[in-house]
């Protein structure tokens, strides 16, 4: 099972969106991701600026941000994505 699959849950740590949460959308190759939240814009991000988490969301691949912001509603998950971690890296 690979740990950056797409509807994985993971946190940014890196950049003016660290500790937010988001969703991968798409798989890019080996060291980038699409990723796509409630308040994390959608764009690449590198795989070593996030920390996956266990959680994941029912999504397709490529979903469109209404698409991932209905799936995070659906999950019960509004909150997590809707507040920032605090980071201790």
């Amino acid at each position: 099972m690979p740990v950056f699959e797409v509807g994985r849950v993971a946190y940014k740590t890196l950049g003016r969106e660290a500790g937010l949460a988001c969703v991968i959308v798409e798989v890019i190759d080996k060291s980038y991701v699409l990723v796509d939240g409630i308040k994390v814009r959608r764009r690449r991000a590198n795989v070593r600026h996030l920390a996956p988490t266990p959680e994941k969301i029912d999504i397709k691949k490529g979903a469109k941000t209404a698409d991932v912001k209905k799936a995070v509603k659906a999950a019960k998950m509004e909150e997590k994505f809707s507040n920032r971690m605090k980071l201790d890296l």
